[in-house]
Formats: structure tokens, sequence, C-alpha cells
């Protein structure tokens, strides 16, 4: 790696690497066909930040709609190992849209991101007519280069969000994604960064403590996400904690309610020792607790369900990593 200030830029597939047939099919495309040093290969010069150095890995090759925890585990693995590279300005990383917005908080809790870490997509493939990977690559590399940035954030069609909030909430237009309530963090115009929000804060992991989490061959929990709904019925509980769940995040209606068929299950499935997160499925808003009240269960304030279920996977890969710490 040279002396120069450096942008990284991992790739892991999605339909920003797809292609098409015919330039003017943006659904008959094969995701993940180009790789990323060819994305950035065809930004042509004008595409790099003025004064960086872009290096170019591919961690992974697929559609997003496959991800797992392999590749989660080494994309976390590369980050860090470049985040603690001081000529390392910050990353950028191609993800298909189905994803996206998972392994954005999975990065998020996993990484100690005081240096920008950002996901990048596109809702067309490479080879479209009028292809949008190209533009919210460029941007992303902005992003990257922008002094003072700092955390896991999402950019998509000129807008920037923050990993907690970001969701994908549209399946084909190419504004797909939305930071609900709380609005995106700002937005990328011409190279130049404007800013609603401050940047998140980086979570408290450090680079010791990723590796004791995420060791070789780690064994990852199983966390199923169920659903209130009317109708619903203890019976997926039940059989989930039978076939060995170790986290259940139920995805609730309005404020944290849950359909009373579900609870004598989930007061059995905690006494069978299965952790358990409620998240409510309003794509809006966060759970408010009453504060004489409080729930039996914990609450994911602030995190949809999808969220939610990575938020308890990663708390109890933490509890298994300190359980099989040496004394």
């Amino acid at each position: 790696m040279s002396s120069r200030p450096a942008i990284v830029v991992l790739g892991t597939g999605g339909t920003i690497a797809g292609v098409a047939p015919s330039a003017h099919d943006n659904l008959g495309y094969q995701a993940a066909q180009q790789s990323v040093a060819t994305l950035l290969q065809a930004l042509g010069p004008g595409g790099v930040p003025t004064g960086m150095t872009l290096l170019a890995e591919q961690v992974a090759q697929i559609d997003s709609k496959d991800m797992d925890f392999p590749i989660w585990q080494a994309l976390a693995q590369r980050c860090q190992h470049y985040l603690q590279q001081p000529q390392v300005q910050g990353m950028v990383i191609t993800h298909g849209t189905d994803t996206l917005e998972e392994s954005a908080w999975f990065l998020h809790l996993a990484l100690a991101a005081h240096k920008p870490v950002v996901l990048t997509c596109a809702m067309r493939p490479a080879t479209a007519l009028f292809a949008d990977g190209p533009q919210n690559l460029r941007d992303a590399l902005a992003v990257a280069a922008h002094a003072g940035a700092q955390g896991v954030v999402a950019v998509c069609a000129g807008t920037l969000h923050s990993a907690q909030r970001v969701q994908k909430v549209h399946p084909y237009r190419l504004d797909a994604f939305d930071s609900g309530d709380a609005g995106p963090l700002g937005w990328v115009e011409e190279g130049q960064i404007r800013l609603a929000q401050p940047w998140p804060l980086a979570a408290p992991t450090s680079p010791q403590h990723l590796a004791q989490v995420l060791q070789p061959n780690t064994a990852w929990p199983r966390v199923e996400i169920i659903f209130s709904h009317a109708g619903a019925s203890a019976a997926t509980v039940d059989a989930l904690v039978a076939s060995g769940v170790q986290g259940l995040v139920v995805a609730a209606t309005g404020n944290g309610s849950v359909h009373q068929a579900l609870l004598p299950a989930l007061e059995r499935a905690q006494t069978a020792g299965v952790a358990l997160l409620i998240a409510s499925r309003c794509p809006w808003g966060a759970l408010v607790c009453h504060p004489k009240q409080p729930p039996p269960w914990p609450w994911a304030l602030g995190l949809s369900p999808i969220k939610a279920r990575i938020s308890l996977l990663w708390q109890l890969l933490c509890q298994q990593a300190n359980k099989n710490a040496p004394p």
C-alpha cells in the first residue's frame, strides 16, 4: 500500500455488478457478474476523489439475497484490517440492495468505525442503458473521502443513511431506501456532502474484541423472527424451540403488543433458555415504554425486526465468546 491517502473498495456482488442480455433489460439480469475492479474502472479517472488512491478487493460475489454469516465475518475482518491502516481514509462496500440494511447494521455493531464505511448498491444492472450503479459508487467514494466522516452508512440515489435507520422500502424504483421519520443523514450533491444530522458514533467494539467474537469456525447462534398477527398460533414458537433455536425476535404489532396466543409459548421459550427481543412491525417510529409498566421482555428500541435479529445475534455471539474466553 502506498503512502498516499487511500480508499479501500470491497466487492460483494449484487445488482451493481449484474449483467443482463440487453441494455434495455432492467429485470432479467444475473447479479454478481462483474468484479469490483471492473466497476471502478468504468468510472474513469474523474471518478476518483482528488488526491486519493483506490484499492479494490473482492470479498464475495453473490446475489445479496443469499448473504450469509461467513461473508459477514470476512467483511468485518477485512474492514477492521484496513481501518487500522493509517493511510486508509475510508472504505466503500459494493452490495446488493436486498440485504444491504442487514449487513450495514451488523458492521455497525462489529466495527469500531472511526472512519467511514460506506455501503452502496444499484437497482439496475451494470449493463443497463441508464445504470444507477456508477453514480452511486461515485457518491460513496465522495463520502469515504470526506474529512470528518465516520461510522457505517449507506448511500443510494444521492441520499446518505445511517446503518441504524436505513431500510429498503421499494422493490423497483431507483430511490429504494428510506430512513423513516428519523430522516436521512444527508445528501451527496456533485461530490459534496450536505449533512442534516451528525455522523453516527462508532460502536465500542475493539479490534481485540472483534477477533475474540469472530474466531475461525465461529458457531453462529440461530436467531429467528416470528410475527404477531391476527390468528397467531403458538405452534411456530414451540416448533422453533424444539428445533434448538437460541434467540427469537418477535415482530410485534403497534407499540410492542403481542397476540395472546403467543404469550404462553414465549414464556415457555424463555424458561427453556431462549433469548427474546421484541420489535415493532411499524416501519416508522420507535417503541415507547410506559415508565411504570416495564415490558416482560427486552424491547429493541428504534430497530426494525430485521435489525433487532442482528442485535440479538451479536449479543449471543459476544456471550458465547466471553464464555469461551480463557480465565
